[in-house]
């Protein structure tokens, strides 16, 4: 079911009704997350990580991991669809080009805030 979604993404190019009752049907609150972070174009591409900002602090994501505490405490690695909402997002935003990509690199934008 976690391969629906992301393919009805990818063909679609949007986040479309059935994708979002799919993504939220297998990740539940997370994936309602991940979808309105998606909306609000909180996921960034910077030259070497891709960050999604968060309520309070801003997450790496690199492939399925974290540095999230959901994702180091909470989440069942030999499970695919037990993601932070996160990983989620930065997986919603590359299959719609929903990403904001930054020509810079965020180990010197960090240092800033």
């Amino acid at each position: 079911m976690t391969d629906d979604w992301q393919a009805i993404l990818s063909e679609a190019g949007e986040l479309t009704p059935d994708a979002v009752e799919r993504i939220t049907a297998v990740h539940g609150d997370r994936g309602a997350r991940a979808i309105e972070a998606v909306a609000e174009e909180r996921v960034k591409q910077y030259r070497d990580f891709t960050v999604v900002v968060g309520y309070t602090e801003e997450y790496v994501i690199e492939g399925r991991g974290c540095t999230c505490k959901d994702s180091l405490y909470n989440l069942d690695e030999s499970d695919p669809t037990d993601l932070c909402w996160h990983a989620l997002a930065v997986m919603i935003a590359r299959r719609i080009d929903a990403v904001d990509h930054h020509d810079m690199w965020y180990s010197d934008v960090r240092e800033f805030l």
